[in-house]
């Protein structure tokens, strides 16, 4: 098995990790300046943001099990609030990180839990052939 650090993983981890500093840092000065002016949407940019820094730290400490469940949370977030804020614009007068699947940051927040959840399975432990009888 091999870590999830390493490698192409290495890459993986530093998107992550600015993907963590940019969400937390917008959170916090949207919910510090302005909460009042869409509430929803900034509440969501905040939990993108610990979504952000757990899969960071989960994949760069090689913590699989949380780096699933990170990468899970955070495509199902992008999904059903991409969804939604096209669905329901006015829910959304302000945009978060996951808005329309991401666009403001060019599908990223879209694209980064798919090759995520990719990365840990391609780094998994292959089964034996016992497992697979």
């Amino acid at each position: 098995m091999a870590d999830t650090h390493q490698g192409p993983g290495r890459m993986l981890v530093a998107v992550y990790g600015i993907f963590a500093i940019a969400a937390t840092s917008r959170s916090a000065v949207q919910i510090g300046t302005r909460f009042s002016d869409a509430p929803v949407a900034y509440v969501l940019s905040a939990f993108a943001a610990v979504v952000y820094v757990l899969a960071t730290i989960a994949l760069a400490r090689d913590s699989r099990r949380i780096a699933y469940l990170a990468c899970s949370v955070e495509l199902a977030g992008v999904l059903l609030v991409g969804a939604a804020s096209l669905v329901v614009p006015q829910a959304f007068p302000d945009a978060t990180v996951w808005s329309s699947f991401g666009i403001g940051y060019g599908f990223v927040p879209l694209v980064l839990p798919v090759l995520g959840l990719w990365w840990l399975r391609k780094t998994a432990e292959p089964r034996s052939q016992v497992d697979q009888g």
